[in-house]
């Protein structure tokens, strides 16, 4: 009898252990799935530069700030999206965002800056390093001949290869994902680039953002980019995720 118990009692704390177990798997899961602060605000800024939509942009620099960015995160979420909406747009989100920081420091409000930016020091060549890193993030073999439009303008691959895989994806402060995610969200807030928009969407999911946390993308782009802009990306994203299955 005295066994009997004993053995039940183990049982009982087993399943406990187990159960337990698999809520906080559970959870992890939850959290996983779902954009964090940080992430969000750089949707959100991202977007609002490349919208050009500089009153709203000031409010998300402060929420960003808020949500743990720091300064020099920031900052390179500014210069990187230059390469997908140009000088115009990603010069006056960093002017605005020095305006955020004086009104803020005038305020009393200390600011973290962060990581520094370190010095690229490489001896091999910056076609091949920024060839090698497009081939990480879309998780194919670059071809060794020019097709399509890099064969139709030669150098736009070399400014592609060279400067935005090379110069601007090896910078450290952000990660891929975070650098993609700052991508679609000014390809989405520019609009008719559907292929370039699938592409990166698909990056997202090789740089591990979910598709739930894509999903959630969207619903941030609604609100700082648009109802039309939105239901774009919706149709995108639902495109890559039917060929990703």
């Amino acid at each position: 009898m005295k066994l009997h118990k004993i053995f039940c009692i183990t049982v009982l704390l087993f399943c406990m252990h187990q159960l337990l177990n698999s809520v906080a798997a559970q959870q992890i899961n939850a959290i996983n799935k779902t954009l964090s602060a940080k992430e969000k605000s750089i949707i959100t800024i991202s977007s609002l530069t490349a919208r050009g939509h500089l009153l709203k942009l000031k409010t998300a620099l402060s929420n960003g700030l808020e949500a743990g960015l720091t300064v020099n995160e920031i900052k390179e979420v500014l210069v990187h999206l230059y390469a997908y909406c140009g000088f115009p747009r990603s010069i006056r989100g960093l002017q605005t965002f020095m305006e955020v920081l004086n009104e803020r420091q005038a305020q009393g409000i200390i600011h973290t800056n962060g990581a520094e930016v370190l010095n690229i020091k490489s001896d091999s060549i910056k076609y091949l390093r920024g060839k090698k890193i497009l081939s990480e993030l879309t998780k194919m073999p670059q071809p060794d001949k020019a097709v399509g439009y890099a064969a139709f303008a030669p150098v736009i691959d070399t400014f592609l290869k060279e400067h935005l895989f090379a110069d601007i994806f090896e910078r450290n402060i952000l990660t891929y994902a975070q650098r993609e995610l700052v991508t679609i969200s000014v390809i989405a807030a520019i609009g008719n680039a559907a292929p370039m928009l699938q592409s990166h969407f698909a990056i997202s999911l090789n740089v591990g953002i979910t598709a739930e946390q894509l999903q959630e993308f969207v619903t941030i782009i609604k609100s700082s980019a648009g109802k039309r802009a939105a239901k774009a990306a919706q149709k995108n994203l639902k495109a890559v995720l039917e060929k990703a299955q």
